[in-house]
């Protein structure tokens, strides 16, 4: 079998019952792997995996959960014999003037985006380092440039990345590869979410070109399962994202400055609806709260 191969390969997907993760889980099962769903939405995750055309199976988790994820982990290789490839997709968001925001849903996002990928790759390092497999980390243009709304979802994806390239050379010289995924605006429930925002909306609209648009979520997940394909360190769902490594540097300057005159702008709406929306946003923020809330309750 070809390194590059991923026929019989055991690929897991977090954050796989909905967005990027459903459709990425689709197109490595017609790549040939076999996959391990990783998520909060049992459901929907039992959905997904007996639509896929290969071996698969699923496993309803909190990925900030040390103890939950470390079981995941366990049982994944007893299932399928090895792990070859993780992808640590789970995420939310939230939105809004840092200043009013929701303290809950601020830390969340924190946790999800950064802790909870953490805790994905400790639980699942051990089997990879056994098959000399590969880590997709799924990060975020908000890795590579700051914007104003969006401090926790910035403050996570620019963490993450920095933790997965620390992870790349930490383990690289034991087979290990470690890969970082960048998607701008994508068609997701997420992004939907944040639009239903009219402030959140209309500042993304204001953005210069490209980064002021929605882009279709097929042909960003399937430069992803290329990019999982080749075990690349670097994956741009878009394809103007690789051109923003050359110039990162100068962009929280130029932010800074605009931004000030944007928010200047929307200010007085901002106070008029006394902030923006509280909680995570979109479907799957949904079913994070109300998972923490079930968790909540059983306790």
């Amino acid at each position: 079998m070809a390194r590059n191969s991923l026929t019989g390969r055991v690929v897991v997907v977090t954050g796989a019952a909905r967005g990027v993760g459903e459709l990425l889980a689709r197109r490595l099962a017609a790549r040939g792997a076999r996959i391990a769903l990783v998520g909060l939405e049992p459901e929907e995750l039992a959905r997904v995996s007996a639509s896929l055309p290969t071996d698969s199976a699923h496993w309803p988790a909190d990925v900030t959960d040390h103890t939950a994820m470390a079981r995941v982990a366990r049982e994944v290789r007893e299932r399928f014999g090895a792990v070859d490839v993780v992808v640590a997709n789970a995420g939310v968001a939230a939105g809004g003037p840092f200043a009013d925001s929701d303290e809950t849903a601020w830390r969340r996002v924190i946790e999800v985006n950064l802790l909870g990928s953490a805790t994905t790759a400790r639980a699942f390092l051990p089997a990879l380092l056994e098959s000399r497999g590969y880590l997709l980390q799924i990060a975020s243009l908000a890795a590579l440039t700051p914007a104003p709304m969006m401090s926790a979802y910035c403050a996570s994806k620019s963490g993450v990345e920095a933790y997965a390239h620390a992870l790349r050379a930490e383990v690289g010289h034991q087979g290990v590869r470690v890969g970082v995924a960048y998607l701008s605006w994508t068609d997701t429930d997420m992004v939907r979410g944040a639009d239903e925002d009219e402030v959140m909306r209309e500042l993304r609209g204001r953005l210069p070109w490209p980064a002021n648009r929605t882009y279709p979520l097929e042909p960003a997940v399937e430069r992803i399962a290329a990019g999982v394909e080749r075990r690349s360190f670097h994956v741009y769902g878009q394809w103007w994202l690789r051109g923003m490594q050359a110039v990162r540097g100068y962009l929280p300057g130029i932010v800074g400055r605009v931004g000030q005159r944007e928010m200047r702008r929307f200010a007085p709406r901002l106070a008029a609806a006394g902030g923006t929306r509280t909680g995570l946003v979109g479907a799957g923020g949904a079913a994070d709260e109300k998972a923490r809330a079930e968790s909540r309750t059983e306790h």
